[in-house]
């Protein structure tokens, strides 16, 4: 079990957070309370790095869920960075990939 660790900077476009360790039912409320926390302002890109994400459930899910719909709230973009491969296919199959912006690298600088 790898804890989770959840890092934030500040990208030309907007705040982003690095989310590393295992993304589950214990820790999605440390992700709902860092995206809680955010400022953030109509126009910007929220991106959350998922390149160190080791494990997510259905409740890491719904916590990236709530940060689109945090992000949206106050008119700005949220996109998921650098998916690993087993939650990406979990997104694929049911349907999320087509509601969350999903790019293929890793974090913006």
């Amino acid at each position: 079990m790898s804890p989770l660790n959840i890092t934030h900077h500040h990208a030309a476009a907007g705040p982003v957070l690095r989310v590393a360790g295992e993304l589950d039912y214990a820790t999605a409320g440390a992700l709902r309370e860092q995206v809680e926390r955010l400022v953030l302002s109509p126009g910007q890109d929220l991106v959350i790095d998922l390149s160190a994400l080791e494990y997510c459930d259905s409740t890491g899910i719904t916590a990236l869920l709530a940060a689109r719909q945090r992000a949206q709230a106050a008119g700005a973009d949220m996109a998921l960075a650098a998916v690993p491969a087993n939650t990406l296919r979990i997104l694929t199959i049911v349907g999320l990939d087509q509601l969350f912006t999903i790019r293929g690298g890793s974090s913006i600088a």
